[in-house]
């Protein structure tokens, strides 16, 4: 059992593609990411490189787990059993800083709970968990039960200055960062990416999806400001945009939520999304 590090995305994407192909929903992350650093270059996400690890039971055999890392993020766990999760924690720590700074993990529960333990144990740092998230997939998309008043439009470019507030907005208030939102926002505009919902020709919500990748779109962000919450805004704009995705040809469309907020989970439940795995993000202090 081995990992293989590198700091290729050619060699990664050449090695782990297949294996991040074959399981869309929880590669969902590094499929998007490994796409963007693919259009955009090794710098879209920060100045340092990009780390990636692909993992196999025997020498030649089949990838049965991958990672990577983008900087200033902290390294994202794709599928992978929980004794390769532990054996990457130990990689890692004797690759040192130059290759990976790990200052926290995220991905599935199991895997980062092994990796976690294992990190600790070799480093002598505390974790702390950082959010509880669940990631959802569409069975059949539904309507908002009650829908509201409005209809949904693409973001286009007049719309720059109010789509990068919500972006900053939505950034401070689930804690994640968000090193280049302009870039963000413009390129995902262009990429027709971007949904408002808008209510008596005012936009009131918005949401996101990814470009179809190995048959799977995510949803995300999804933003209502706070002042137009309660009114279902949220629920159909993430439908249109979903919709929007189905449209596009994805075969799986999903989402990730915050466990800490039922009104989130409740909404997506209604609208057709069914759970897939829980995920956690943690963080390392001395």
């Amino acid at each position: 059992m081995a990992w293989t590090l590198s700091s290729s995305l050619d060699d990664f994407r050449e090695r782990a593609g297949g294996f991040l192909a074959a399981h869309p929903a929880e590669n969902t992350v590094l499929l998007t990411v490994v796409h963007r650093l693919a259009e955009s270059g090794p710098h879209v996400f920060g100045q340092r490189p990009p780390a990636f690890g692909w993992w196999t039971a025997a020498p030649g055999g089949p990838v049965l787990g991958a990672f990577l890392q983008t900087p200033p993020y902290e390294p994202r766990l794709g599928r992978m059993p929980a004794d390769a999760a532990a054996e990457l924690a130990a990689e890692l720590a004797s690759a040192g800083p130059e290759f990976a700074e790990v200052d926290g993990v995220s991905g599935g529960v199991g895997a980062v709970r092994a990796f976690a333990a294992a990190w600790t144990a070799t480093s002598g740092c505390r974790q702390s968990v950082k959010e509880n998230q669940r990631l959802y997939r569409l069975g059949r998309l539904t309507g908002p039960p009650r829908p509201p008043a409005g209809r949904p439009r693409q973001a286009s470019a007049a719309d720059r200055e109010l789509v990068i507030r919500w972006y900053q907005e939505f950034a401070a208030e689930a804690g994640v960062l968000a090193p280049d939102i302009p870039r963000s926002v413009d390129d995902r505009t262009a990429a027709g990416g971007l949904h408002l919902w808008e209510d008596g020709g005012e936009p009131v919500a918005l949401a996101g999806n990814s470009p179809v990748i190995a048959g799977m779109s995510r949803i995300g962000p999804v933003y209502t400001p706070a002042d137009r919450r309660g009114r279902g805004y949220a629920s159909a704009v993430t439908a249109a945009a979903t919709a929007h995705a189905l449209a596009e040809g994805a075969a799986q469309v999903l989402l990730y939520t915050d466990l800490a907020n039922p009104v989130s989970n409740s909404i997506y439940r209604r609208i057709g999304y069914r759970p897939v795995e829980d995920c956690l993000g943690v963080a390392f202090t001395r």
